[in-house]
């Protein structure tokens, strides 16, 4: 059979798949309008509003064992409305089914392939309403703190899907949480407080898939996941103030939860791999301020609780506590009202230090983004990250046409080189090629 017509199959068997959730995700979206009784719209302006998207992707990794990575078939659907004066609901749902994990079933172990040949989520699931200077939601929701392009830092809140690195938006990675928000609006204050009872973790996938986090376990490797249990005492929460003063729109924050990332370690009763997820304290803030030809902005947050592997003779793993500082700050450029440029400088601080975890002390690096507009269609982007500590660096240029109002095309390479134990350098044979294809509705 040719590699054209097992493509074609494969992302014919994912659409279909797709299909039948769609027609799931319908009966329970009647089923919520039914508990709801959300009607026709009335003079309070209530009523359902429907949106989303449908997308066709694929990826051919071309470096290492030549494979198809993605193909992929995605839906989202978004159902939002009013409930009264001041208050509204949404709820949205995404499923995906790829069908390049049945393709090459050869080359991925199981574990990766019913992790990733299909998946579905409530991305969203809220409502909200005001009361005077205050805004209340509750239900799973994306709260949002950081704004740097391309990577999280302040944007502690959100669990990721981490299964592609950071290569998709940033807003199709979030996964929501569960959580009671109160937010206050107050002349140029805006303070805000949330509760998780029940987080939300990061999804890292499974050993030997393309970009799982710790790329030293071989396929197929046996680890599991222990998340905390839902008691109180491990409950999220947190606190943020932002306010404008002389132009400058400044935040500070703290966030006490269990972490969001799992910490890879040995289960001493099993003395098997084992993904914990530690109770941190996290305190930080953010800046911005329009310069008028440019916009500079930052953000820094130091995080205590957490700690990192350290690799022992024998191929051991260990792990050591330590507080530490994220912090990075950039510009943004606009330039004749067709390009827009973007500079970035990062870096993580470790205040104990140990040869063992693989790090130096401060790691940093630099992301450059630049992006051209060619009329109203097409538009050229191209961003690149390097390690200032070793030579690893990424680099993605892609295009996008947008060849009718609620269709886009878009088509760009993920390139990675470095050593293994750079940040970039450990997917140096990950390099490969896509194509999407998306239409909004």
């Amino acid at each position: 059979m040719s590699l054209i017509r097992r493509t074609a199959l494969a992302l014919a068997c994912a659409s279909c798949a797709l299909s039948g959730f769609a027609a799931e995700q319908a009966v329970e979206d009647a089923e919520l309008d039914a508990l709801l009784d959300i009607g026709a719209p009335g003079e309070s302006g209530s009523g359902i509003r429907l949106s989303g998207y449908g997308e066709l992707g694929a990826a051919y990794t071309y470096a290492d064992d030549e494979r198809w990575s993605r193909l992929r078939a995605r839906l989202e659907l978004v159902a939002s409305g009013g409930l009264g004066e001041r208050s509204r609901w949404k709820l949205s749902a995404r499923a995906d089914a790829d069908g390049a994990f049945d393709l090459e079933d050869d080359y991925y172990p199981s574990a990766v392939r019913r992790d990733q040949r299909r998946d579905a989520i409530v991305r969203e699931a809220w409502v909200d309403f005001g009361a005077g200077d205050w805004e209340f939601r509750f239900g799973r929701q994306h709260i949002i703190w950081g704004e740097m392009v391309g990577f999280f830092f302040a944007d502690v809140v959100s669990a990721r899907d981490m299964r592609d690195f950071l290569l998709p938006e940033l807003e199709a990675m979030r996964i929501g949480q569960w959580a009671a928000r109160a937010e206050y609006f107050g002349g140029e204050t805006h303070f805000e407080m949330i509760w998780i009872p029940s987080p939300s973790y990061d999804d890292i996938g499974k050993p030997g898939s393309d970009f799982y986090m710790y790329p030293r376990l071989p396929a197929g490797a046996r680890v599991k996941e222990r998340e905390p249990s839902d008691s109180l005492s491990n409950s999220n929460w947190g606190l943020r103030v932002s306010r404008l003063i002389g132009g400058w729109d400044m935040s500070a924050f703290y966030y006490r939860s269990s972490d969001i990332t799992p910490t890879l370690g040995l289960n001493p009763a099993t003395m098997g791999l084992e993904l914990t997820h530690e109770r941190i304290r996290q305190i930080g803030g953010t800046f911005s301020k329009d310069l008028g030809s440019f916009v500079l902005k930052g953000e820094a947050v130091h995080t205590s609780g957490r700690s990192l592997n350290t690799f022992l003779e024998g191929g051991r793993i260990g792990l050591e506590k330590t507080d530490m500082l994220d912090y990075a700050f950039g510009v943004d450029v606009p330039y004749q009202d067709v390009w827009r440029f973007n500079l970035q400088y990062f870096a993580r601080w470790l205040d104990r230090h140990d040869e063992r975890m693989g790090l130096d002390r401060e790691e940093r690096g630099v992301t450059f983004q630049v992006v051209r507009e060619i009329g109203s269609a097409v538009e050229l982007e191209l961003l690149a990250a390097a390690s200032l500590n070793r030579s690893d660096y990424m680099l993605r240029p892609k295009v996008s046409w947008k060849f009718a109002p609620e269709w886009r095309a878009t088509a760009g390479m993920d390139i990675f080189h470095g050593p293994q134990e750079g940040m970039f350098g450990r997917f140096d044979e990950r390099d490969r090629v896509y194509m999407e294809v998306r239409r909004w509705f």
